[in-house]
């Protein structure tokens, strides 16, 4: 059948490209379909320091290439296209893309998971002037500096206790009366001295210089509105998973997530979910890369026994 491929990975980001690595060097033939440019969300990020290998740290976009090219040193071809329809179920599974019709014996899907914003005026044009969406990664570039972090679930506590033990101040702003993060996580916020709980608030306005200057929040209960001065503006109010286009073919949880464990398989034979996109406790770049390798070795399993 024309267009078909031992293995085709939708989604280039750091999942994607280390599955293609390690199928491709399996000698199998892989097709990555990515309608943006390599890296997922990391591309997001110029000054990635987390990431093992890079002392000096590694621009996002630049890692981003690196593993494709990586890939693609192995034979791995990358498409460049939106993929817009999926039939999974069957021995050979159709991914329908704005530029044809693609056929794969397996699929891993490392389609990722969309930090959610606030939708306020310039934060998009922001990030990465003060703008960010993750603590574990962004937080050392605020060392010593005085910081808000927006909402109040287990993301956005764990976030504002990472940052107090690298900030001056950590300003916790949530826009109901008590937060929402587990009970775990509340005596060690109220013990850390330099956070501070603006309650029953929401952030109406970021405030700039080209960087982040402040933020305005305004209290629901009296109306009333502050502008508090700062340096950054971590947002912490959930993930959206990328799995629309796979709702009723692949099992998904509550939240959106593709179901899959340690071992990457879903429910349906022959397609694997790696990275942000499948149920986990830890996002990170490191964890994706896990993913991928995992992938690979199931899926070199599943091609054997067709």
């Amino acid at each position: 059948m024309e267009n078909t491929y031992d293995v085709i990975i939708i989604g280039g980001g750091p999942a994607g490209y280390t599955s293609a690595i390690y199928c491709a060097r399996a000698l199998f033939s892989v097709l990555v379909i990515e309608k943006l440019s390599p890296g997922g969300q990391m591309t997001q990020t110029s000054q990635i320091e987390n990431y093992p290998g890079f002392e000096d740290g590694v621009d996002g976009f630049e890692l981003g290439f690196k593993m494709q090219k990586g890939a693609e040193k192995f034979g791995t071809k990358t498409l460049r296209s939106e993929v817009i329809g999926v039939e999974l179920n069957g021995e050979i599974k159709k991914i329908v893309t704005a530029d044809g019709e693609f056929f794969g014996k397996s699929v891993i899907i490392a389609t990722g998971a969309d930090h959610r914003h606030l939708g306020l005026p310039d934060e998009e044009k922001l990030i990465g002037r003060g703008v960010a969406y993750c603590a574990a990664c962004d937080g050392m570039f605020y060392r010593g500096k005085t910081v808000a972090v927006v909402g109040g679930g287990n993301s956005a506590a764990a976030d504002a206790l990472l940052l107090s033990k690298i900030c001056e101040k950590v300003i916790l702003v949530h826009r109901r009366d008590t937060l929402r993060a587990e009970r775990a996580y509340h005596s060690p916020l109220m013990k850390a001295e330099n956070v501070e709980f603006v309650l029953d608030s929401t952030v109406s306005e970021i405030l700039s210089e080209n960087i982040v200057t402040g933020i305005r929040v305004k209290n629901k209960v009296s109306g009333e509105e502050r502008e508090i001065p700062l340096n950054g503006v971590f947002i912490s109010i959930g993930r959206v998973p990328n799995t629309a286009l796979f709702k009723g073919q692949i099992d998904i949880d509550e939240y959106g997530y593709i179901i899959a464990d340690e071992t990457t398989k879903t429910n349906i034979s022959g397609v694997f979910a790696v990275g942000d996109v499948r149920t986990k406790p830890v996002r990170q770049i490191v964890t994706a890369v896990g993913d991928g390798a995992t992938a690979a070795h199931y899926v070199e399993e599943y091609l054997a026994n067709l």
